[in-house]
């Protein structure tokens, strides 16, 4: 009887570990080219899983293109009940779905969770003229052409800012010389070589380059100052504008319920992790944590606040 009992015991104390056995691989869609934000939220997000033991390996794979569209088309049609697949996307695919009129939207995934926010900077380079957000919205004002200002993929959050900047300046968003890249190393290494007059951002992929002098932050969205961030607000510079950036994860299509809520729990448990939050703390990420039911809500709101934005900005196709 007693080996009886030892047996039982040892069989309760290992079921954990069985229901909760690693995912052999895991795999990231991260919609954009390397060096932006979408992928560095797929790398840390991928770290986090295999630190937390979720996971033993974990493939990113970079597809841009369409403001994340293509790539999401492509996790559409390649992951379908896949139980052990992501797609990371946020305001910026928000916004180009609706500027782009994409043929993918995202009722095609699984909403599972918010990770983060945060704002966006607007930065020039260092030999730049404009040593303030005024001297560059005046020569904006002055000859809207002849300033170039570049971000994400059109109709996504940075391109909605700077639309947004130009509306503040009386001049209309019609205007506006917008380069748009399909990630943010191309991005950062234009304004490092003064190729266009300015480049928006959010502010942790901006963080190092501006702390080490590369290139000088101008503006950044939040409605009010952060006491970690030292870059004076655009309101408060006289430009009322106020946005900030999300980034989440979707699940494949045709997944179940349950596979659904393992999907909520493996992703909440890493984004606990010390792993990620070093990187959080890092990169000046603001916690937005938010999964599930409240997050598919979330979203759907958000699709309608930025589809009436792109309207009254005339930014769609």
């Amino acid at each position: 009887m007693k080996l009886s009992k030892l047996f039982v015991s040892c069989l309760l104390a290992v079921t954990p570990f069985v229901a909760q056995a690693q995912v052999e691989q895991f795999k990231i869609m991260a919609p954009a080219n390397p060096g932006g934000g979408f992928d560095t939220i797929a790398r840390t997000l991928g770290e986090a899983l295999q630190a937390s033991g979720q996971a033993k390996s974990v493939v990113v794979e970079n597809k841009a293109g369409a403001g994340g569209a293509i790539g999401m088309a492509q996790f559409v049609n390649n992951e379908k009940g896949n139980p052990h697949a992501l797609l990371v996307a946020g305001a910026v695919t928000v916004g180009a779905l609706e500027t782009n009129k994409s043929p993918v939207n995202f009722g095609m995934v699984t909403p599972i969770s918010r990770l983060m926010g945060e704002f966006n900077v607007i930065v020039v380079p260092t030999a730049s003229p404009f040593k303030n957000l005024k001297d560059l919205m005046a020569a904006y004002k002055a000859k809207p052409g002849a300033v170039s200002i570049g971000g994400g993929s059109a109709g996504g959050i940075d391109h909605i800012m700077a639309s947004l900047m130009s509306e503040k300046a009386g001049v209309d968003p019609d205007k506006l010389n917008y380069i748009p890249f399909a990630g943010g190393g191309e991005g950062k290494a234009a304004i490092l070589g003064n190729q266009i007059s300015a480049y928006i951002s959010g502010y942790g992929e901006l963080a190092d380059l501006i702390k080490a002098g590369k290139v000088r932050a101008l503006g950044i969205s939040a409605s009010t100052r952060n006491a970690d961030i030292p870059v004076a607000t655009l309101r408060e510079q006289g430009t009322d504008v106020v946005v900030y950036n999300w980034r989440g994860v979707f699940g494949a299509p045709g997944i179940t319920p349950a596979q659904r809520n393992e999907l909520i729990k493996m992703v909440e448990t890493a984004v606990k992790s010390p792993s990620w939050k070093a990187k959080a703390e890092k990169m000046e990420w603001l916690d937005m944590l938010q999964s599930g039911d409240s997050f598919k809500a979330f979203l759907n709101e958000d699709i309608k606040r930025t589809a009436a934005t792109v309207k009254k900005l005339k930014l769609g196709n």
